[in-house]
């Protein structure tokens, strides 16, 4: 009803550019393909579309409420949608929970109404949700300053409606799709367990990232997890880590934070992967939506630069993954076709002086060898003998390796600024390889594959999801 409703009410919808109804109203007209309806009772008419005194006077399809009005009168509102038959509301309103007092009586009595009608209820004090695949955008930002990106493979689910905007805004920076994105504000009915539970049945999403301040059932976020997790990966950034995150968690949407040794102890128990920051929350999301899970901890490493090389080394190490010395059976084959200086080991370093066929064939080798469980790829773009077409022709032999049965995960680090990056990001639209700005993040994308691989081959279901998720890529628009 969130992510695919026929028709969507507005209720506080407003003439006055700026305000939040202005922005729900406007964001849904732009995007959204079913009827919207927005909700004054002083406006005859917004945004050229009528509009009606209460949600009892609009008419069929509506199954969706999205409510911007005074924390106040937000029960009563809440309780003509239930009357209309309307069986999903997002609150955007704050003032309740959160300001604790009078605020918290107020969310009480709003629960009471949901759970009268049998509705389900996001928020209250959140940014609404967003759907791109299904033009759902029902939050109340404007797009002229506020990033929204395409539809992509990784749904994120935020308590903080601030830090998913900005994760959104990134996201769409760095042309990076999602699936679904849901701000749950205060959880006074939907959290992260219905999310998750909804998530992993959704043929859109391929991996869930979590930002979560604290959790009021913790069992049943446990549950949610193990039922997720040997699906689909989950990547967790848990935030109120310290007494003083704890303290600030309580006043940002009044959640219990909880101590963080208890979250750390359940992310082991249930596979979920842990993030320190957002952009690695989201990096690491992407690695395991793009590639299949590792088979164990050995990477190669195909690199342009020997300082790269060495960095990438370090950082793979530092995580406990292996740099394994290759064969001197493979590193024949790569003498065949590499310069004279190159240095067929591991990493295998192609030099400043190669070609995109130098790269892609190292690639190849490496990745058949059989000796690696993973590839990390470090190109130069800006080398003379590096083209724009290198994206293509990765995407080519990672096509080839996975008809031979050889795929193993490939991600990438470029270095370089914007000119680099723009030829970057065609590895990830045109051979499903997610891309990092430095190597330490592309070794902990490794790590979260070698990681949730672990977890899978403990649960005995790794190679079913290897098979399923290649499956999937080999129908996925861009993917490899």
């Amino acid at each position: 009803m969130f992510f695919r409703p026929r028709g969507v009410a507005v209720i506080g919808a407003s003439r006055e550019p700026g305000k939040v109804g202005y922005m729900v109203v406007r964001n849904l007209k732009e995007s959204f393909r079913g009827p919207v309806y927005p909700v004054n009772p002083r406006a005859r008419e917004i945004l050229g579309l009528p509009a009606y005194p209460s949600v009892l006077e609009v008419p069929d399809p509506v199954d969706l409420a999205v409510v911007a009005v005074p924390a106040r009168i937000v029960p009563r509102v809440v309780e003509q949608a239930g009357r209309r038959g309307v069986r999903g509301v997002v609150v955007l309103s704050a003032g309740f929970r959160e300001v604790g007092g009078e605020g918290a009586v107020l969310e009480r009595r709003l629960v009471e109404v949901v759970r009268e009608y049998g509705m389900r209820m996001v928020g209250p004090n959140c940014i609404g949700v967003y759907s791109p695949s299904t033009g759902v955008n029902a939050t109340f930002f404007d797009p002229s300053r506020q990033g929204f990106p395409g539809p992509g493979p990784v749904a994120f689910v935020s308590q903080s409606g601030a830090l998913g905007a900005a994760v959104l805004d990134w996201a769409e920076a760095r042309e990076v799709g999602v699936s679904r994105f849901v701000s749950l504000g205060n959880k006074a009915d939907v959290d992260e367990a219905d999310m998750l539970a909804y998530l992993r049945r959704d043929g859109e999403t391929w991996s869930i990232a979590l930002y979560v301040e604290g959790v009021e059932d913790g069992r049943r976020f446990r549950e949610a997890l193990e039922e997720t997790t040997p699906v689909k990966p989950v990547v967790v950034l848990k935030a109120g880590r310290s007494e003083a995150g704890a303290r600030a968690a309580a006043s940002h949407t009044g959640s219990l934070a909880g101590s963080y040794r208890v979250y750390q102890a359940v992310f082991r128990q249930t596979g979920v992967v842990p993030a320190d920051s957002p952009d690695e929350m989201y990096g690491l999301a992407l690695a395991l939506a793009l590639q299949p899970p590792m088979r164990g901890p050995r990477v190669g490493i195909v690199t342009v630069g020997g300082g790269s090389g060495v960095m990438a080394s370090d950082w793979l190490s530092s995580l406990g993954l292996e740099v394994p010395r290759l064969s001197e059976e493979t590193q024949a084959r790569l003498r065949e076709v590499l310069l004279p200086i190159a240095s067929p080991r591991n990493p295998v370093d192609v030099t400043g002086g190669a070609t995109d066929d130098h790269i892609v064939e190292s690639l190849r080798i490496v990745a058949e060898s059989g000796e690696v469980d993973a590839v990390l790829l470090i190109p130069y773009f800006n080398l003379a003998g590096v083209t724009n077409r290198l994206p293509d022709k990765v995407a080519e032999a990672l096509r080839g390796l996975r008809r031979s049965g050889n795929h193993v995960p490939v991600v990438a680090s470029v270095t370089g600024g914007r000119k680099a990056w723009r030829v970057a990001l065609e590895l990830e639209k045109k051979a499903g390889v997610p891309v990092y700005t430095s190597e330490a993040a592309a070794a902990k994308a490794l790590w979260a594959l070698w990681l949730y691989g672990r977890w899978l081959e403990k649960k005995g279901t790794l190679e079913e999801h290897i098979a399923r998720h290649l499956s999937r890529a080999a129908g996925g628009a861009g993917q490899a």
